[in-house]
This record gives C-alpha cells, sequence and structure tokens, in this order.
C-alpha cells in the first residue's frame, strides 16, 4: 500500500509539472516548432511517457526498499531421519563405449560428458532440501559409488569423466546389474521416496533379465546418450545409442524415454515423474524481479529522451 500511494503522489506531481510545462511551449510554440507551430509525434509522446517512468521508478523503489533483504548464504545441512528422506538414484553406465565423441548437438563431445551435462542441469532444477542421492555405476557388473549423499560436489566430481571403467573387468555391459544393485539399495527406502535415473547409450543390453523395481522408486527416467543413427567403431564393431533398447529399458520399468543427445530433459518431463521437487522459484518472476525490471526500463526511458530530443531534427525550415 505504501508503494501504490507514494506511487500516485509521483504520478500526480509529474502530471502537474508536464501540464504546467505543456502551459510554457504553447505560448512559445511557433517559436520552438516553426511556422506551423505542429509539436511532432515524438515529443507530444515524451510527456506521458516521462509521467509513466517517473512512476515506475517510484513504484519499483519504493518496493525495493520495502521487501525484506534476501540473503544469501551456505545453508548447514541438517541430518534428515531416513523416514523423511527423498532419493535420486543415479544409475550411470562408466563403460568406454561412453567416452566415444559422438554425443552433444555438435557430435564433439563424449557421451560420458554429455551425461555429466544432462545429470548437472536436472540436479539444478531440484530444489529438494530432503533429496538424497546414491550413484551406481554400470559397466562388467554394478558397484555403488556414492550411497545417499547431499554434497553435490562429491557426485559431479565422480561425473567428470573419471575412468569408473577401470575397476571393472572387460566384457559387455551389464545394465540390468545395475538396476539389480539399485533395486537392492531402494528396497528399505519409503514408498514412491525414489527417483530412478538411468543414463546409458544402450550398448549392448540384453533382451532378457529386467529386475523387478521395488515400491520405493516411484519414478523412473532413462537418458539415452550417443548419436542414435551414425556409428562409432569400438572393440571391432559399430557403437550408436540404440533407442529401441532404452526405450523399451523405459517402459518395461514403468518409466519414461529421453533421447538427451542434444537436447536436456524438459522441466515438465521431471515434473510428470512426480518424485521431484522442482525450484519453481526460477521459473516464475517474483515481485522483486518485476521491481527490478521496471526500475531499469524506467531508468533508461528518462535517461534516453532528452538524448533523443536534443538530436531530432529540428522543424524550424519546414
Amino acid at each position: 500500500m505504501t508503494a501504490l500511494l507514494i506511487t500516485l503522489a509521483v504520478a500526480i506531481l509529474a502530471l502537474g509539472a508536464e501540464a504546467l510545462h505543456w502551459t510554457r511551449i504553447r505560448k512559445v510554440r511557433y517559436l520552438a516548432f516553426g511556422p506551423s507551430g505542429k509539436v511532432n509525434l515524438l515529443t507530444a509522446f515524451a510527456s506521458p511517457a516521462r509521467v509513466l517512468a517517473l512512476s515506475g521508478l517510484a513504484w519499483s523503489l519504493t518496493t525495493l526498499l520495502l521487501l525484506p533483504p534476501k540473503a544469501h548464504r551456505s545453508k548447514v545441512l541438517e541430518d534428515i531421519e531416513p523416514k523423511e528422506r527423498h532419493h535420486l538414484m543415479l544409475v550411470l553406465d562408466v563403460s568406454p563405449s561412453m567416452r566415444l565423441q559422438d554425443a552433444g548437438e555438435t557430435d564433439g563431445l563424449s557421451r560420458t560428458k554429455r551425461a555429466s551435462a544432462l545429470i548437472q542441469s536436472l540436479l539444478k532444477r531440484t530444489t529438494d532440501n530432503k533429496l538424497h542421492i546414491t550413484l551406481v555405476a554400470v559397466y562388467n557388473g554394478a558397484k555403488p559409488v556414492v550411497q545417499e549423499s547431499r554434497d553435490l560436489e562429491v557426485i559431479l566430481n565422480f561425473l567428470d569423466d573419471m575412468p569408473l571403467y577401470q575397476v571393472f573387468p572387460t566384457g559387455k555391459t551389464r545394465i540390468f546389474d545395475g538396476l539389480e544393485v539399485a533395486s537392492q539399495i531402494a528396497q528399505p527406502w519409503p514408498e514412491n521416496s525414489t527417483t530412478l535415473l538411468l543414463v546409458s547409450d544402450g550398448d549392448t543390453v540384453p533382451s532378457t533379465g529386467m529386475p523387478k523395481i521395488p515400491k520405493s522408486i516411484g519414478g523412473v527416467l532413462v537418458l539415452g546418450v550417443g548419436d542414435p543413427t551414425k556409428g562409432s567403431f569400438i572393440d571391432g564393431r559399430q557403437s550408436r545409442q540404440d533407442t529401441g533398447a532404452l526405450r523399451q529399458i523405459a517402459s518395461r520399468l514403468g518409466g519414461e524415454y529421453h533421447d538427451g543427445n542434444a537436447k536436456h530433459v524438459p522441466t515438465d518431463m521431471l515434473a510428470r515423474l512426480g518424485t521431484l521437487e522442482l525450484d519453481e522459484q526460477t521459473l516464475k518472476l517474483t515481485k522483486r524481479e518485476y521491481a527490478l525490471i521496471i526500475c531499469g526500463t524506467s531508468s533508461f526511458l528518462l535517461a534516453i529522451f532528452p538524448l533523443i530530443l536534443t538530436l531530432m531534427p529540428s522543424t524550424l525550415n519546414d
């Protein structure tokens, strides 16, 4: 209410000042605008624009003054009871084929780096203070790398092109082993408290052996990386993203598949999972942002109009 009253007062004062200004202009209009005495359109528009700009500046500055300050401080993470925790289960394919450089919009990234970019983009859009992240690496077998961590830097460190495939014996990629280990870890967690995220190129996925996921997993998203049309040579064969196999895995797990080779995961797809809390504040403009936008726009108009009117061609010779 205070901001509106101040804005109204400024608008009335500005209108009065402009009215007085135009009264004086009328007396010297022939001297100022030539024999016709007609005011050009830009000059006529300047007065209402100044009133609006002054009113907008008054409202925005008053609003910013009255809004509570927004401090950005590091938060101390409090312990969360196991029954109240939310979980993100990352099953990451770390096989040698994931190091092929045929991913991204320009096909210049390795599949591993593209997977890292997709996961980082997803994590930046979550705002769940109760979220605990578990990472399971998959190649010729599966190994849990991180369990129930809330430190994103730890997760991102393992996603930074670390050669995790070296801890596995050489062989075929066994994606289902990763799903089995993930299911075993998630088994005791509360129902519908977990989002399962599988990131793979779909290379050498078997047709049988799909494990049964526990009730704790309420949403499943399968992300594919790598060029789905053009194969890359590795280990005596052509490797490319097997979209059909990954789509089938997503369907059998009751989840969704997304080709992340060129596009990040849409926010509405994450919302459909229903198990991740998204940072809606980054998707909406608050009163503070509106005030900043109006303040900048109003200040620009007030600063630019005198310059425009000064540089405008004269009509005295018309």
